[in-house]
């Protein structure tokens, strides 16, 4: 059974990399009709709705390490199947970026040095903002992200609604996150547009490692603390 877990969740993963980072790389600016910000955000916040509905009866649908690192603070999943969920994550990741990719470059004009969705500061900030800035975002958006996640499927939170709340979390992060890091809040979401950019994405990469696991660690505590019944 754990192998299909961790089937689950490189699948899952998958989806997210390739369909959010997708949305942003081919439809956000496409010419006339592209989506835009606001169809970025929403498209990440449907690929986790989507996944959730489908495989989190089976792998309970991390598909971001910070999530799983938060979980297990917050006594929600083993320690021992953090680091393989890690790993399939990462690999399901760079699967849909790859993926991406191949399809990305046969449009004319398709140049890597744009970003592929990368995240960054500083000068590779959408909006130029600082590494101190990038860092205060993804820490507090991953926090509340987990508090969200611990919330919603909380033995007492109302059934069956999990997936949409944590799917309009998702989005209404990036709402408010893209202008300063491109929004991560998922290591594994950022190690694959990475990957292929190279140079200053993967220089940068760290910051979306370290940001996020700290924010899901500490939101994954704090609901623990706030609802310190027995965890259902």
């Amino acid at each position: 059974m754990s192998s299909k877990k961790y089937a689950a969740e490189a699948i899952g993963t998958f989806w997210l990399t390739f369909a959010g980072c997708g949305s942003a790389v081919i439809a956000a600016g496409f010419p006339q009709v592209g989506i835009g910000l606001l169809g970025v955000s929403l498209a990440f916040g449907l690929t986790v709705v989507t996944m959730a509905y489908a495989i989190g009866h089976i792998s309970g649908c991390h598909l971001n390490p910070a999530v799983t690192v938060g979980l297990a603070a917050g006594g929600r999943f083993p320690s021992g199947e953090v680091i393989p969920y890690i790993i399939a994550q990462v690999i399901g990741a760079v699967a849909g970026a790859f993926i991406l990719y191949l399809i990305a470059k046969g449009a004319p004009g398709f140049d890597l040095a744009k970003g592929f969705a990368s995240n960054g500061y500083g000068e590779h900030s959408p909006g130029q903002y600082s590494l101190l800035s990038g860092f205060l975002m993804e820490v507090v958006m991953t926090m509340m992200f987990l508090f969200i996640i611990m919330g919603a499927t909380h033995g007492k939170a109302p059934a069956g609604f999990a997936p949409l709340a944590i799917g309009l979390g998702l989005a209404l992060i990036h709402l408010v996150s893209i202008p300063v890091t491109n929004t991560s809040v998922n290591p594994a979401r950022s190690t694959g547009p990475a990957l292929f950019v190279g140079g200053w994405a993967l220089q940068q990469l760290w910051l979306f490692w370290v940001a996020p696991l700290i924010g899901g660690a500490l939101g994954g505590v704090l609901y623990r603390w706030l609802k310190s019944d027995k965890p259902a």
